[in-house]
């Protein structure tokens, strides 16, 4: 597995090793050991599965403290762009964005740590995107920075997304105070 750092401190790509013969292929999409000294100190408990249709977007979402979470993302099937803008205060990328396209065909697992808002756009029909989660949904503690803020000025490659009713009601990053 290569482990890619990028732009934004905290913020990991993983690119697992895939394993390839005339059957098809195989690699790992977690092995506990293996994560474990990739991303020392996490622990999983729960994982999701989203499937969308071309151009549904999701996001920006995020859980308050104490049910903060981090998430390792992945596209099973389709493609999607993937969006994480950085909540942390006192974080010299504070407000910055980093995006990234997932696939089933590139199979780039994303790393994003507590202090992140987080969304994707389905490139695709059919996309599935799964994702394992460092601490339990919580509803009283999610919250939604606009998907389309100027502010932070987030290239979707789209501008008229399906956008959910509450995703469309998302506060602005410039009122947002942030715990992190």
């Amino acid at each position: 597995m290569e482990k890619i750092t990028v732009g934004i401190e905290g913020l990991l790509l993983l690119n697992p090793t895939v394993y390839k013969d005339e059957r098809g292929e195989f690699f790992e999409t977690y092995n506990y050991d293996k994560y474990n000294s990739l991303l020392p100190n996490v622990k999983f408990v729960q994982d999701n599965l989203s499937k969308s249709h071309k151009n549904v977007l999701r996001g920006l979402h995020f859980q308050l403290p104490p049910f903060e979470q981090g998430k390792l993302v992945q596209v099973i099937k389709g493609r999607a762009l993937d969006v994480a803008v950085d909540l942390r205060k006192n974080s010299k990328t504070y407000g910055q964005y980093f995006s990234v396209e997932l696939s089933e065909n590139n199979k780039i697992q994303f790393w994003i740590p507590p202090g992140f808002a987080h969304g994707f756009l389905s490139l695709e029909d059919d996309t599935l995107f799964a994702y394992k989660c460092t601490n339990n949904y919580s509803p009283a503690h999610e919250k939604t920075i606009l998907w389309n803020d100027p502010q932070l000025a987030i290239d979707w490659k789209e501008t008229q997304p399906i956008v959910s009713l509450k995703d469309t009601q998302g506060i602005l990053f410039t009122e947002f105070n942030s715990p992190f």
